[in-house]
């Protein structure tokens, strides 16, 4: 009989102040009991003394769940979000034991959160606890349909649910931040010992020979985040690498994170031993949590910065930062004795600015809010990669729509993965990806350059979407990598608990729409190559109606979504532009105190997937910091 295993925790554990009875799968995964064989007993002793030493790890941990519980009310610097950014400046900053760190996050912790901590359910996590849950404001590209906007409402944030996919983007992404901001420390050349600084290239889950899949030149082994190749072998892996070798214009690229992305690679994740590698399992994982230097209090609000009541020079000073649990909650203030850094993200660090009082006046004053500086550029110049998945009818049943339409045979991958993490739960859903561009760009070219993609193909071995109840599948996911349509982050009303207007402007620019109708029409060219002929039987859904290109547009616009890779809000330029956000140091433009350090300060987006680069961008933002302060 299958039953989840229940035992008695110890009190306090993890977060919790009282003894509990909880379920195992709650903290470190479920395991199905068919019967209690000595294998099953030896699982569960393992399990339960992982639970005792997480339990130990949690007591050193200062990790705090209430405001009363921290140690105190002034740091040497607060860090607001526990995300990609937030987690590499807490673990960065506090290398120095001199450095007292507050880390504050708005959602709970990521310990025992078990589907985010499996690569395969990465698709399960939009729309539950671990989600903001989102929604954008009627896109008038998308034929005025709302979508979901997913970001991360959990220690880790958005690299503890998102794809998982590790593409740092082209080089010319990174020399155009240079240009822009004229501080050539943003460059390609010079950001190469921050990706090394980040990144841990480890053998997949299967260890399987990975010779010819990707380039180990361009690779470290010595970073804290783990990124790895898939880890279980997919029916059609053969099929797309003949493919590439007899069309050339799917032509292979041995590493498309080499700098040079262009052409068909094996796409890379951030997976350590079949497990989820995020910036809270790896930048804040057990040897560096423990550190007494750096506090982590989760659940918590940040509503607004503040000024501080001591003026220095004539520049206005911001050095508090006001929390709530809830918008009716009293409010609590921290102090930062050297800086506060926003990492809230895209959406969560323009929106703080702003209720803050840094924006527009105009639009402040409107809403009531005291304008303490006038930065008209808070919360525009949204960018993202708009995202639709096509699909196709297959023959055969290799495919992994089976684990989605099959829970039993789900529950056994689960357990198989939560035993020994083998399996196809090992991977994201996805296996290879292809980085292309437009011949002749009719609307001007919003690439960095001419070895940037102007959009990308995933492919993927099942249905990508809701999956139908039967049938098998392959799924490939287009991308407009490179778009021209801009949107913005605005405030709906002066209350910090009410979500912002989120208008990310999907398919405004005709370059948008022409890029993404050519994406599909390539996508269409890869599965009628030869390789594909005894396998493909037929397009799914709307895909085999839309025959010209109005009917393509047509397609496009009900169907795209979010790729969740929105940048720009808070952008950065160079030191005396009269635009912008932050400097090219990253601290805002006009006042002192105050750093972002998230996606939000990309003025362009990247070409590749923006997990990586928020991680390049935070890796040097650490030692930007600590050089101003001498540490």
């Amino acid at each position: 009989m299958k039953s989840p295993l229940h035992v008695i925790l110890p009190g306090n554990f993890i977060r919790g102040r009282y003894a509990k009875v909880c379920h195992v799968h709650r903290f470190v995964g479920y395991l199905v009991l068919n019967s209690p064989s000595e294998s099953s007993l030896s699982t569960i002793r393992d399990m339960i003394i992982t639970i005792i030493a997480l339990h130990i790890v949690s007591i050193a941990a200062r990790i705090y769940e209430t405001f009363e519980s921290l140690p105190g009310t002034k740091f040497d610097f607060v860090i607001v979000g526990g995300g990609a950014a937030g987690n590499v400046l807490a673990n960065r900053l506090t290398e120095n034991p001199s450095t007292t760190v507050l880390l504050l996050e708005a959602g709970d912790t990521n310990i025992g959160a078990l589907s985010t901590a499996v690569p395969f359910f990465c698709t399960r996590l939009s729309n539950t606890l671990y989600d903001w849950n989102y929604t954008t404001t009627p896109q008038a590209g998308l034929h005025g349909r709302s979508i979901g906007f997913p970001r991360g409402h959990v220690l880790g944030g958005s690299t503890s649910i998102n794809g998982l996919f590790y593409t740092r983007g082209s080089f010319e992404d990174y020399d155009r931040y240079a240009n822009v901001t004229g501080d050539d420390g943003w460059s390609w050349k010079n950001l190469q010992k921050y990706i090394r600084k980040n990144e841990d290239f480890v053998p997949p889950a299967d260890n399987h020979n990975t010779d010819g899949q990707y380039n180990p030149s361009v690779h470290s082994t010595n970073g804290i985040n783990a990124v790895s190749l898939a880890g279980y072998p997919q029916e059609i892996d053969k099929r797309i690498i003949q493919t590439s070798r007899s069309q050339p214009e799917f032509h292979f690229n041995l590493d498309l994170n080499s700098g040079m992305m262009l052409g068909l690679s094996w796409l890379q994740t951030t997976i350590r031993n079949g497990k989820r590698s995020s910036s809270a399992t790896s930048y804040l994982g057990p040897m560096f949590i423990v550190r007494p230097n750096l506090h982590v209090l989760i659940n918590t609000r940040v509503t607004r910065v503040l000024p501080s009541e001591m003026e220095v020079g004539d520049r206005l000073t911001f050095d508090a930062v006001e929390l709530a649990v809830t918008s009716e909650a009293p409010r609590h203030i921290v102090i930062a004795k050297r800086e506060i850094i926003l990492s809230a993200g895209t959406v969560g660090t323009p929106h703080i600015l702003l209720n803050s009082g840094i924006g527009d006046e105009a639009e402040l004053t409107a809403l009531g809010i005291t304008a303490f500086l006038h930065l008209p550029d808070v919360g525009r110049n949204l960018s993202d990669h708009p995202r639709l998945a096509s699909n196709w009818f297959v023959r055969g049943n290799l495919t992994f729509d089976m684990i989605n339409q099959n829970l039993t045979l789900s529950d056994e991958l689960l357990s198989r993965w939560t035993t020994v993490q083998q399996g196809p739960l090992v991977d994201t859903f996805a296996s290879h990806l292809y980085f292309s561009r437009l011949s002749i760009p009719l609307y001007g070219d919003p690439s960095a350059g001419p070895n940037s993609p102007h959009y990308e193909l995933a492919l993927s071995n099942g249905f990508v979407g809701s999956v139908p109840a039967e049938g098998n599948f392959i799924g490939i996911t287009t991308r407009v990598v490179s778009p021209m349509s801009r949107g913005s982050i605005r405030l709906k009303t002066s209350d910090p608990f009410d979500s912002p207007l989120i208008d990310p402007g999907y398919l405004e620019e005709d370059f948008d729409i022409l890029t993404m109708r050519e994406a599909i029409k390539s996508a269409r060219r890869f599965v009628a190559a030869p390789e594909w002929k005894d396998y493909i039987l037929e397009p799914f859904g709307a895909l085999a109606k839309a025959t010209t290109d109005d009917l393509l547009n047509d397609y496009i616009q009900s169907g795209v979504g979010t790729s969740a890779h929105p940048v720009g809000t808070v952008s950065m330029s160079a030191k005396n532009a009269r635009y912008g956000v932050v400097d090219p140091d990253l601290r805002v433009k006009g006042v002192s105190g105050l750093r972002v350090v998230d996606a939000s300060v990309l003025p362009f987006i990247p070409s590749g997937h923006t997990q990586a680069p928020v991680y390049i961008v935070a890796e040097r933002a650490s030692d930007l910091i600590k050089e101003a302060w001498k540490m």
